[in-house]
């Protein structure tokens, strides 16, 4: 194409701002490479060497095509898997590499992150204490009739490509419907205080087990990695008056210990006292038994010498009972005989004084 003329009879130079003619290279007079000139015998000897003369066109749709075929290359990078579409139908997932479909319009690729962990939050607080999902999102139903707030996260990511895009029509939708619906499934089985105390590792496992088997069961392509329970507390409005019930609760169950632990002290006290007790009525009764079967024989042996003979037995039981009477008296004896016909005097007051200094 050649410059534009200025009127002056000079062409300019458009590498420079040097002057055509006599200030040439080595200061002689030769002209300058018309680049315009060797463009135009370029194009001429293509012309010639392909038949008809059209190799500008030829040529064109050449690079058009080349740069066509050229296009359906793609690279799927190691965190990412890669499914080729067929006029819209899935054909091919690609692994990690550099790969090659036939150009639009006949086949496209969608390339997606599979190792990327996403998140869904279910009852996510915003600013201004507002849920992305609306008031009721985390308020669940427990078994004993009570609602409660549960806010969880669900992390997941990408398995299944193909699936993932084909088997689903909202993905993360239907993660977050089922999420929910575990949750709640869960909460209704178990009572109020479990889920805001002690229970919630163990729902959160039981949650990532079922969610797992219903997106299993839809072919989502979709691996979930763990639940998350952020927060489980009673709601907004009634918190301050569960608070109260708990405390109560708490007192209660205090009381009750406190209790447990007295009967734990007194109960084993009174039952060894008992034992005591009973072990001492069994030794009077075995004592007073085997004293009274012991009295019953001596009195069965003083009997059958009694029935041997009477009055030996009688004479015999007779100093046994004076001896015990006597035994422990001041005795005086007379002789029958002595001081016949004279009474005898007694100083029984004289005895007493004597007795009395004695002692």
């Amino acid at each position: 194409m050649p410059w534009q003329n200025n009127g002056d009879g000079e062409r300019p130079n458009p590498w420079g701002n040097g002057q055509r003619g006599g200030g040439g290279r080595g200061g002689g007079g030769g002209n300058e490479p018309n680049i315009d000139e060797v463009i135009r015998k370029g194009q001429e000897q293509l012309k010639n060497a392909l038949p008809g003369g059209k190799g500008g066109i030829f040529l064109i749709l050449l690079a058009v095509v080349a740069i066509w075929m050229f296009s359906g290359f793609y690279r799927v990078e190691p965190n990412e898997q890669g499914v080729v579409l067929r006029f819209g139908e899935r054909t091919i997932l690609s692994d990690p590499g550099l790969h090659w479909h036939l150009p639009y319009p006949i086949e496209t690729v969608e390339v997606r992150g599979v190792t990327d962990e996403k998140t869904i939050s279910i009852g996510a607080r915003t600013s201004g204490s507002r849920r992305s999902g609306g008031l009721d999102e985390s308020l669940m139903l427990t078994q004993d009739e009570n609602i409660v707030d549960v806010r969880f996260n669900v992390v997941w990511q990408i398995k299944d490509l193909g699936n993932y895009l084909f088997k689903l029509r909202d993905p993360e939708g239907t993660i977050k419907s089922v999420s929910e619906s575990v949750m709640r499934e869960i909460v209704g089985k178990n009572q109020i205080v479990p889920i805001i105390t002690t229970a919630r590792e163990q729902i959160q496992l039981q949650a990532l087990e079922q969610i797992i088997e219903t997106l299993d069961s839809y072919e989502s392509g979709v691996r979930v990695l763990r639940v998350q329970i952020i927060e489980s507390e009673a709601p907004e409005a009634v918190k301050d008056a569960f608070l109260d019930v708990q405390r109560a609760e708490a007192d209660q169950q205090r009381s009750r210990n406190e209790a447990t632990r007295y009967a734990n002290e007194v109960i084993p006290r009174a039952e060894g006292e008992a034992e005591r007790l009973l072990q001492l009525a069994e030794a009077y009764r075995a004592q007073t038994v085997a004293r009274a079967e012991g009295e019953a024989a001596r009195f069965t042996s003083v009997y059958n010498e009694y029935i041997a003979a009477k009055d030996v037995t009688k004479k015999r039981i007779y100093l046994e009972t004076m001896e015990q009477i006597l035994s422990g008296m001041d005795k005086i004896i007379l002789d029958g005989d002595a001081g016949s016909g004279v009474v005898p005097y007694l100083p029984l007051s004289e005895l007493n004084k004597a007795k009395t200094g004695g002692e």
